[in-house]
C-alpha cells in the first residue's frame, strides 16, 4: 500500500469493497475508538483532578463545563469549514486536537488554565463528533443503520472500558500522576488519528453535501429531541458524577471502577438496542429511554431526601448509561426522514441545538447546586417528561413527508 493510495479520492461504493480493515466502517470504528482514549480519560479523572488539586467547588465545576460546551453551540461552523477541508480530514485533525489538548490537562491546575485548555480539548470534541455523525449517517446504508451504530457504541464503550481498566490497575499500585496520565492517554488519541490519515483512502459519498446552513420545518420535531437531549444530558454529565466524588467520598479508583461497570454493560447491550431499534421502531425506543430517564432522575433526587446510600447511587449511574444507549434512535430517525445531501449541514445544526442549553445550564445549576442538588434533578426529570411527550410525536414508520404522526396523517395508515 502506498502512501498516494491514502490521498486518492474514493468512490463509497468502492470504499466498501476494500479489505474490511481499510473500509469506510473500519475507519468509523477506529474513530470511535480512539476518541474515547482521551475523553474517557479525561472525563474519570476530571472531578478528582479539580477538587483535590484546582480546589473547585459547585460553581467553578458548573461554568468549566459551561465553557467545554460553547464549541458545541458552534458546530455549526463545520458547515463553513467543509467548503475548504474534506469532512474526513476535518474529523481526523478535531480528534488530533482533541488528543493533544487532553495531553495538556494536567499542565493548567487552575481555573483560568483549565477554562483554557478544556476550550481547546472541545473544539476538537464537538468538531469531532459533529463530522463523526455525518460521516456515520452517510456511509451506513439505511436497513444496517440500527445495527451498526449498536456496534460502533459498542467499540467506543470497549475504549472507554480499556482506558478505565488501566487506570485502576495501575493509578495506585503506581502511584501515577494526573499529569503522566493525560500525556499517555491524549498523546494515543493523537496518534490513532494521524494512522487513520495514512491508512485510510478518501472516501467520497454519492450525495454530495450542502455547504450552507439549512434549517428546514419538516426536521423541527428532530431539532426538538435534540434541545430536549441537550439540556438533560448536561445535568446527567456535569452532576451525577461530581455528586458522587462530592458527597460520597468517591476516589480517582472508585469513580472508574464504577465507570468500567456501566461501560462493560454497554459494551454488550449497544449492539442489542440497536437491534430492538431496528425490530421495533424509533418511537417505541425513545418512549422507553425518556420515561427511564425521568424516573431515574427522580431517584436521583431522592437520593438528598432519603440518603439510600452509595450503592443505589451507584446503580442509578449504571442504569442512566443503558437508557442513554437509546439515543441512537434519534440518529435513525433523522436518517429516514432526512434528503440525503442535508446531512452534514443538519448535523452541524442539530449540534448547535443540542448546545444551546448546554452553554448556560450548567453555570445556573452549577449556582442551585450549592443551595439545592435535589432541585437541580428534579429539572432534569422535568426536561426527561418533555422529552417523552415529544416521542409520542414520533411516527412507527418515519419517512420524508412523514416526519411526524401529524405530518399527512389521513394519508398514512393508522399508527
Amino acid at each position: 500500500m502506498a502512501i498516494g493510495d491514502t490521498l486518492r479520492i474514493t468512490p463509497l461504493a468502492e470504499g466498501r469493497k476494500l479489505p474490511f480493515w481499510r473500509s469506510p466502517i473500519a475507519l468509523l470504528a477506529v474513530m470511535a475508538f480512539a476518541m474515547p482514549v482521551a475523553f474517557a480519560t479525561w472525563s474519570a479523572l476530571l472531578n478528582n483532578f479539580v477538587i483535590e488539586v484546582a480546589r473547585f467547588d459547585g460553581s467553578d465545576i458548573g461554568w468549566l463545563h459551561t465553557v467545554r460546551e460553547i464549541p458545541g453551540f458552534f458546530a455549526i461552523g463545520v458547515i463553513f469549514l467543509i467548503i475548504f477541508i474534506r469532512e474526513q480530514v476535518l474529523g481526523l485533525v478535531s480528534l488530533i486536537l482533541l488528543g493533544v489538548a487532553t495531553a495538556m490537562t494536567a499542565q493548567f491546575p487552575s481555573l483560568g488554565g483549565l477554562l483554557f485548555v478544556t476550550l481547546l480539548s472541545s473544539i476538537g470534541f464537538h468538531y469531532y463528533e459533529t463530522v463523526n455523525q455525518s460521516l456515520q449517517l452517510q456511509w451506513i446504508e439505511k436497513d444496517r443503520a440500527p445495527q451498526v451504530l449498536g456496534w460502533l457504541m459498542s467499540v467506543g464503550s470497549g475504549a472507554t472500558l480499556l482506558a478505565y481498566l488501566l487506570i485502576v490497575l495501575t493509578w495506585r499500585a503506581y502511584d501515577l500522576s494526573y499529569d503522566f496520565v493525560y500525556w499517555i492517554s491524549g498523546g494515543a488519541t493523537a496518534v490513532l488519528a494521524l494512522a487513520c490519515f495514512l491508512i485510510y483512502p478518501q472516501f467520497e459519498s454519492p450525495d454530495p453535501q450542502h455547504k450552507k446552513m439549512i434549517l428546514r420545518k419538516r426536521y423541527w420535531l428532530y431539532y426538538a429531541l435534540q434541545f430536549m437531549s441537550g439540556a438533560r444530558r448536561q445535568i446527567f454529565v456535569v452532576f451525577a458524577g461530581f455528586m458522587m466524588v462530592e458527597r460520597y467520598g468517591f476516589e480517582v479508583h472508585h469513580i472508574t471502577s464504577l465507570y468500567m461497570v456501566t461501560l462493560l454493560i454497554n459494551m454488550f447491550i449497544a449492539p442489542v438496542l440497536g437491534q430492538v431499534v431496528a425490530r421495533f421502531g424509533e418511537r417505541l425506543a425513545l418512549i422507553v429511554e425518556y420515561t427511564g430517564l425521568a424516573l431515574v432522575f427522580v431517584m436521583y433526587a431522592g437520593l438528598y431526601v432519603f440518603d439510600w446510600g452509595f450503592q443505589f447511587a451507584a446503580v442509578l449511574y449504571v442504569v442512566n448509561h443503558i437508557f442513554f444507549a437509546l439515543a441512537l434512535a434519534i440518529k435513525t430517525y433523522f436518517q429516514k426522514i432526512a434528503d440525503p445531501s442535508d446531512i452534514a449541514p443538519t448535523a452541524a445544526v442539530a449540534f448547535t441545538i443540542n448546545h444551546i442549553a448546554a452553554v448556560f445550564l450548567p453555570a445556573g445549576l452549577g449556582y442551585l447546586w450549592l443551595t439545592s442538588p435535589t432541585a437541580v434533578f428534579v429539572a432534569a426529570a422535568g426536561m426527561a417528561c418533555i422529552s417523552l411527550a415529544l416521542s409520542f410525536l414520533v411516527p412507527r414508520h418515519p419517512k420524508a413527508g412523514h416526519e411526524t404522526i401529524l405530518a399527512n396523517r389521513a394519508a398514512q395508515p393508522a399508527e
